[in-house]
């Protein structure tokens, strides 16, 4: 990892120039200072199945980690087949949405949770036992302010 300085603040870069965050990370993705022990973030090579990304990101939002289960399921959105990108950005979408809510930011929240919403339900008929109404009806339980503390959304059919 190299160093630059934009400005007065150093920025990491990795060695082909690209923006990258070195410090560690909070369970909801918080940078903090160098030096501090973090949660471990996913690789940016993170290679998953549909079933293994969902599986995983459930427990990620089970544990109270959304920034990390969005990292998985942007992960399988950008290895998805293009017939279903669309799908997959939508859940990534609900996993930062659940972070932004969660940092306490209901403004960003509510935005990301309404694209979320918007493009699981023009998904139609979900692949790999997603359970897209009932993601697409608590995204907008949470816009609408009817739940102040949702509990966690549950990614498939059970």
């Amino acid at each position: 990892m190299a160093w630059y300085y934009v400005g007065a603040v150093e920025r990491d870069r990795d060695n082909a120039g690209r923006a990258r965050n070195a410090r560690p990370r909070d369970g909801l993705g918080r940078p903090l200072p160098r030096g501090a022990t973090g949660i471990p973030t996913m690789p940016d090579d993170l290679e998953v199945t549909p079933s293994s990304a969902l599986a995983l990101a459930q427990s990620l939002l089970d544990e109270g980690r959304p920034f990390h289960a969005h990292e998985v399921l942007e992960a399988a959105w950008k290895s998805a087949p293009p017939s279903e990108r669309e799908l997959w950005r939508g859940l990534a979408q609900l996993a930062v949405g659940l972070t932004h809510l969660r940092r306490g930011n209901a403004t960003g929240a509510a935005a990301l949770l309404s694209r979320a919403a918007d493009r699981i339900e023009a998904f139609g008929p979900a692949p790999h036992q997603i359970d897209g109404p009932g993601l697409v009806a608590w995204a907008r339980t949470v816009v609408a302010g009817a739940d102040p503390d949702p509990s966690v959304p549950r990614l498939r059919l059970t």
